[in-house]
C-alpha cells in the first residue's frame, strides 16, 4: 500500500541568506517518512507579516537574530494579529534567550548554530497531530 504524502509549507525567515539555506538544507524536503516540506523563504520582517497575512502556512521558522526586525518580537506580533497563527519555532543565538521565546509566544525554540537533528525533531513535533509517531518503516 503506498504511503499517504502529507504536504505542509514551512515559512523561513532571516534577514540572513545563509541562515535561511542552514535551515533548508537542515530539513530537507522529507524530514520523515510521509511528511514532504514546500518552503516560502522571507528576508524582511514585512514579507512575513504579508505572507502569513495570505495563509496557507502550517509552521513559521523565525531567526531571533534576524536585524533591524527580529524573529522574537515577529513572532509576537503574528501570535496577536492574526486569528489563527502558525505555530512558531524561533531560532535564539543564546541560550539565555530562550526565556524570551515564552514572552513571544512561540510553541518552540532552537539555538544557533543550527543543528539539523534538533530543528528536525522541534518541526516534527510542531507539525505531526498529537499521537502520530513518526517512524522509519
Amino acid at each position: 500500500m503506498p504511503e499517504e504524502l502529507r504536504r505542509a509549507t514551512v515559512l523561513v525567515y532571516s534577514s540572513s541568506a545563509a541562515t535561511r539555506e542552514r535551515v533548508l538544507s537542515a530539513l530537507g524536503r522529507r524530514p520523515a517518512p510521509g511528511l514532504e516540506l514546500d518552503y516560502v523563504e522571507a528576508a524582511t520582517g514585512r514579507e512575513v507579516v504579508r505572507i502569513t497575512d495570505e495563509g496557507g502556512i502550517d509552521l513559521a521558522i523565525l531567526d531571533g537574530e534576524a536585524a533591524p526586525t527580529g524573529g522574537i518580537g515577529l513572532g509576537r506580533q503574528l501570535k496577536f494579529e492574526l486569528d489563527a497563527p502558525p505555530p512558531v519555532l524561533l531560532l535564539v543565538g543564546r541560550r539565555d534567550d530562550a526565556w524570551l521565546a515564552t514572552w513571544s509566544r512561540a510553541e518552540a525554540v532552537t539555538p544557533h548554530p543550527i543543528d539539523a537533528v534538533r530543528i528536525t525533531e522541534a518541526v516534527l513535533g510542531l507539525l505531526q497531530p498529537a499521537g502520530v509517531v513518526a517512524t522509519g518503516h
